[in-house]
């Protein structure tokens, strides 16, 4: 079972990172990892939203959609519930930390069209039909990639504000290079398999 989590982990977070792999859920990447505390709090409200979201589609497809017939609703229904989650998930952060709510914005209701979460459910259904650990599993371990990548790239924003960088490229082209490295060290990992 720990090889389980530790091959998951290994793979959603250095081969397969959703966002620096897949490029998807770009949005929120370079929206909110201006400050590192953010970036956690987002990282956060992903992982949570992503685990949820993949074991509540999950359970609809083989309990509701399969057996009625219903595939052709997948993509609709699974917005539907992540816009669910999300909000409740809102909810749970405007109680508990209104400066983290303040922080995330807008950023925190687009999760409901981060395309990495829809992404997350829609491969769990493809990836792993038959075990709702897995799809748990893999939904989580992606949401901690996704977590790693937007918190490793606000250190480095953080650190690019103190640098001295040609005022052609400050700001939004800076952050964009900066993208583009780091998601090629990523990339270096695509010839390892687990």
């Amino acid at each position: 079972m720990v090889n389980i989590i530790i091959t998951a982990f290994l793979a959603c977070v250095f081969l397969n990172n959703v966002v620096l792999v897949q490029f998807l859920g770009i949005c929120p990447f370079l929206g909110v990892s201006k400050k590192l505390d953010t970036a956690v709090g987002m990282s956060v409200a992903v992982i949570v939203v992503m685990a949820l979201a993949s074991a509540v589609t999950w359970i609809l497809q083989v309990a509701i959609l399969d057996p009625l017939g219903l595939g052709f609703m997948q993509t609709i229904a699974f917005i539907l519930i992540i816009a669910s989650l999300v909000q409740l998930v809102e909810l749970i952060i405007k109680k508990t930390s209104d400066s983290l709510y303040k922080s995330l914005g807008v950023y925190l209701p687009l999760i409901t069209t981060n395309c990495a979460v829809l992404g997350v459910c829609l491969t769990n259904m493809i990836d792993y039909p038959d075990s709702f650990g897995m799809s748990l599993l893999y939904g989580t371990m992606t949401g901690v990639g996704f977590g790693v990548a937007i918190c490793l790239f606000a250190g480095i924003r953080e650190r690019l504000e103190t640098a001295d960088i040609p005022a052609s490229l400050e700001g939004f082209p800076i952050s964009l290079i900066s993208a583009g490295l780091v998601s090629l060290t990523f990339m270096a990992f695509s010839g390892f398999s687990i």
